[in-house]
């Protein structure tokens, strides 16, 4: 399985349901909150090409975008695939 990084900030509502969703589907993931490091929004903005809102999700290299696309991938059936190895 991919690894799947997701930035998050504080008391954002589309973090909390963006994690919800994978811990549904049992998908182990990494969260890297921003609040208390720079540095970590510097990575972020680099890694999304400059998307700054939270969460942003990645599956391995690939930039999911935020919890609005995490959703889609799974409504349509491909977030199983994206994971795959």
């Amino acid at each position: 399985m991919k690894k799947v990084d997701i930035y998050t900030g504080p008391l954002c509502a589309f973090c909390d349901f963006a994690k919800a969703l994978l811990k549904r589907k049992n998908i182990p993931f990494n969260e890297i909150y921003l609040g208390n490091d720079p540095k970590k929004m510097e990575e972020m903005l680099a890694r999304s090409n400059g998307a700054k809102t939270v969460p942003q999700i990645f599956i391995g290299d690939y930039h999911v975008g935020g919890n609005k696309q995490l959703h889609a991938l799974e409504q349509e059936g491909k977030l199983d695939s994206f994971l795959k190895d």
